[in-house]
């Protein structure tokens, strides 16, 4: 059974910082890429970083670069978004998922697997 459970979420203030995680299990992980997406109330969902477990390369969209890292610990099947300067706008429902043939990583469509998500509230 593939799962993907992401974990991490919280309050926090303006400028401070969170990590998420995302363990996955049930399919061969270094075989996929990696995804955080986030949906804020009443917006459409949207993706906001991804690496490939095989090479390590990433994707990170325009309104995290410099502020979000992601990172994989593919030994533990793991995949870690580290937020930084964290910004009320950030605040969302955190979501991982897994592609096998991700060509852009920023649309839903190319991923396989969803995890449940994660809320993340940035107070200012």
């Amino acid at each position: 059974e593939v799962q993907l459970q992401a974990f991490g979420g919280g309050l926090v203030q303006a400028g401070g910082s969170l990590r998420l995680s995302c363990a996955a299990s049930g399919f061969t992980f270094d075989d996929y890429a990696i995804g955080w997406f986030r949906q804020a109330p009443g917006k459409e969902r949207e993706g906001v970083s991804c690496i490939n477990s095989s090479d390590g390369s990433t994707y990170y969209a325009d309104s995290v670069k410099g502020r979000f890292t992601i990172s994989s610990d593919n030994a533990k099947n793991t995949v870690y978004l580290q937020m930084n300067s964290l910004k009320p706008e950030d605040t969302a429902v955190y979501y991982c998922a897994a592609g096998y043939s991700v060509l852009r990583p920023g649309r839903e469509y190319e991923y396989d697997y969803w995890g449940q998500g994660t809320q993340v509230t940035v107070s200012s």
